[in-house]
């Protein structure tokens, strides 16, 4: 299984779109680009791998493993990047008006955990830079 977003970078967040194996199934928000210093920036586009995780603070979530130069990486619930994330990656439902929010952070981690979970031993995390707008805008 192959995980790619697709991201658009803004001053004040990065916004992108997830898909498994090719299908759409939610938005993502991030810090914006600020060249991968730790805890304020995203990571740079590559292709990672994916492992489950838990822990009393997130619950269910992932970690992107071989960040270059980084450490605990997360896919986890957040719905405001410069809040709520240290450079992790956060799904949401929707997104908002501003880049780097959006809202219903929870739902759309519970479906892509469910999707991902059962194949998760081959599961690749591809980030590359969206040819399209990806604004809160809808």
């Amino acid at each position: 299984m192959i995980i790619t977003i697709r991201r658009n970078y803004f001053p004040c967040g990065t916004n992108g779109r997830l898909y498994l194996d090719g299908v759409f199934q939610c938005y993502t928000i991030e810090l914006p680009w600020l060249n991968n210093k730790p805890q304020v920036s995203c990571i740079p586009e590559g292709e990672y791998t994916v492992e489950k995780r838990y822990n009393a603070h997130n619950g269910r979530h992932f970690m992107i493993r071989h960040v270059p130069g980084r450490e605990l990486i997360l896919i986890h619930a957040a719905n405001n990047a410069l809040q709520e994330l240290k450079g992790c990656i956060a799904p949401v439902t929707s997104l908002l008006n501003l880049p780097g929010q959006g809202n219903q952070s929870r739902l759309a981690l519970s479906k892509i955990y469910a999707l991902v979970f059962p194949v998760l031993g081959g599961v690749v995390l591809r980030i590359v830079k969206d040819e399209q707008e990806v604004t809160g805008e809808r």
